[in-house]
């Protein structure tokens, strides 16, 4: 397992591979371009598909990543559990973050998706290791919501002393504003798994202070 002590602090891009996007073994070819082109951590978020499919999938994205970075689970404690991934991603209607810990142990990570200051703000007191904040702009992954104040991902990011990766519509041709406005984690789904380049989409992702 990797240590969150340790991968925390300097990580900065988040990929998130969605069975929903792209099929499993298009998944594990990102999975390791990725890694290879300079991805922090990944998740893998399935939301339709069976427990038995999940950990399938989950075991591939390890084999093409030699385990190099962390692997999160999405939503699923129990499969994080079974899988023996690095941590959960929990939503707000998720189990709640102790009940989390408590099955899933201090030592793995724990992130959770907020849309506002006191989400933000209740997951870093309840103890959430990292913070997804969005969605920033229009995505197609939550397409029902609107696109945010970047004044207030800019409030989040000043306040939680926790990691805080914007989400949500971030691009090359946005990620600058973000830049602008003091984000420097950003999480990510199809402007890598949707591209032709992965090394260039990454080259354009990545912080300038990097």
């Amino acid at each position: 397992m990797h240590s969150k002590k340790k991968w925390l602090p300097a990580g900065k891009l988040y990929l998130i591979l969605d069975r929903q996007v792209n099929a499993d073994n298009r998944l594990f070819e990102i999975a390791e371009q990725s890694v290879r082109c300079g991805v922090d951590v990944i998740q893998l978020r399935d939301k339709t598909g069976s427990a038995r499919d999940t950990l399938k999938c989950f075991a591939g994205i390890a084999r093409a990543t030699k385990r190099r970075v962390p692997l999160i689970i999405n939503d699923r404690v129990d499969l994080a559990l079974v899988a023996g991934a690095d941590g959960v991603h929990l939503g707000q209607d998720d189990l709640a973050l102790e009940d989390a810990r408590r099955v899933i142990g201090r030592q793995a990570t724990i992130g959770m998706s907020c849309q506002t200051y006191e989400q933000a703000k209740r997951a870093e007191q309840e103890g959430a290791d990292y913070i997804g904040f969005g969605s920033v702009f229009k995505t197609l992954t939550k397409p029902g919501r609107d696109p945010m104040d970047l004044r207030l991902l800019a409030r989040v990011v000043r306040d939680i002393k926790i990691p805080v990766f914007a989400i949500g519509g971030i691009d090359a041709g946005n990620v600058a504003a973000l830049r602008d406005i003091g984000v420097r984690r950003f999480a990510v789904c199809r402007v890598i798994c949707l591209t032709k380049n992965i090394e260039k989409a990454i080259i354009g992702l990545k912080t300038k202070d990097e």
